[in-house]
């Protein structure tokens, strides 16, 4: 999914379109023992209550792709009987309805999700009547030929309020505030099927995580069997060691300033896309290229590449790039400046030694005071030098 059709699902979670039919929860405390369950029909609950549900479910499909928004496949083993997919399928058939289908769900989840406190299953079954889309791209909704039919479940840590004073109105005081169990936003959820090209897609799903780098493989492997990236911040790590060790001697400052160039303008150029921008084995390959390394010292990049990520592995530019700033730092030194003006840091040898060379303009602050050049301390090339 790319974030447009995401953002088409996630309209439906509003009252003027709301397309939900049934929705059902498990309560479960620190010790896995189930609390108390509930089903019902979405359209009968409360006006306070639904806007409640929906930010839950909107907050579920939220993020940024790539790291809290990950599509996943279904390997071909989990769609045969028995499997997790075939499992899921049935659920979302039956439109949650099984109480005993549903109560079997919650075991597989409560097995498979490590948390030790409460926390509440939340999921519930949608059905979207997918409007058609004219050549202007505008929707008609008397055009539909499809009824996205799907599920989406949450899980959400419940926990007790602070403990504080509260104002009685009735008593003209102040007394202890009686503490509640609270549901707070997920920490993780699914959409299953998945809603590619605007259209079902029952080989996928996706899948949400509050943290990036907390993908609880426990749970995708119990619940989905899907395989799921690197999380985002392994994803940078390897990504380093990867560039580190291929590049090997040659990995020098221009060469590194060169990729974080061609990474950003690739991030740029595609900024508007509603598909995450990753990167596979050859790309990245070639930005190296592009960036100065030759042909030479990426001779074992595959091998190298291989040995770190796996042959499959892709990444997400958003995880391995800070698109805001370029950064160079040594023990004692940090430097930081625009992602965009990487160019206005050199490399160079002043009096034998290397140095950082930036330019400086007469806009000038040492902690937060103004300072002004002093005549002669530049270059003539409007430069100042310093190691």
């Amino acid at each position: 999914m790319n974030k447009k059709e995401i953002a088409e699902i996630r309209k439906q979670f509003t009252p003027a379109n709301c397309a939900i039919t049934r929705i059902c929860g498990c309560y479960v405390d620190g010790d896995k023992n189930k609390i108390t369950e509930f089903k019902e029909a979405f359209l009968s609950l409360p006006e306070e209550e639904m806007f409640k549900y929906f930010e839950i479910l909107r907050k579920a499909l939220s993020g940024t792709m790539g790291k809290n928004l990950l599509n996943m496949d279904f390997p071909l083993e989990q769609e045969k009987e028995g499997g997790n997919q075939s499992f899921l399928l049935s659920l979302r058939d039956d439109a949650c309805q099984d109480d005993q289908l549903l109560s079997g769900y919650y075991d597989r989840i409560i097995s498979s999700y490590d948390y030790p406190e409460n926390y509440l299953i939340l999921v519930i079954h949608a059905a979207y009547d997918i409007p058609g889309k004219a050549r202007d791209n505008s929707e008609m909704f008397d055009a539909s030929d499809e009824v996205f039919s799907f599920i989406l479940t949450c899980i959400c840590p419940v926990s007790l309020t602070k403990p504080g004073l509260s104002y009685d109105a009735g008593e003209n005081c102040f007394h202890n505030r009686i503490r509640d169990w609270v549901v707070g936003m997920p920490d993780l959820g699914f959409l299953f099927p998945s809603f590619n090209e605007r259209s079902t897609d029952i080989h996928s799903i996706l899948y949400y995580t509050r943290n990036g780098n907390e993908l609880h493989s426990e749970f995708t492997d119990g619940i989905l069997g899907c395989s799921h990236p690197l999380p985002s911040e392994t994803q940078k790590e390897v990504f380093t060691a990867l560039v580190e060790e291929a590049l090997g001697e040659h990995c020098d400052f221009e060469t590194v300033q060169g990729l974080h160039q061609q990474l950003h303008e690739l991030s740029e150029q595609q900024k508007d896309s509603p598909d995450p921008v990753s990167l596979d084995q050859g790309e990245i390959k070639n930005l190296l290229v592009l960036a100065g390394a030759s042909e030479e010292t990426l001779e074992h990049f595959d091998r190298h590449f291989e040995h770190a990520a796996g042959e499959d592995t892709e990444f997400s530019v958003a995880n391995i790039i800070n698109t805001r700033k370029f950064e160079v730092t040594t023990p004692d030194v940090s430097i930081r400046i625009s992602a965009d003006r990487s160019d206005l840091i050199e490399k160079r040898i002043v009096d034998g030694r290397a140095c950082l060379v930036i330019p400086i303009t007469d806009e000038v602050t040492v902690n937060g005071i103004r300072v002004r050049n002093e005549p002669g301390s530049a270059n003539s090339d409007g430069r100042k030098e310093n190691s």
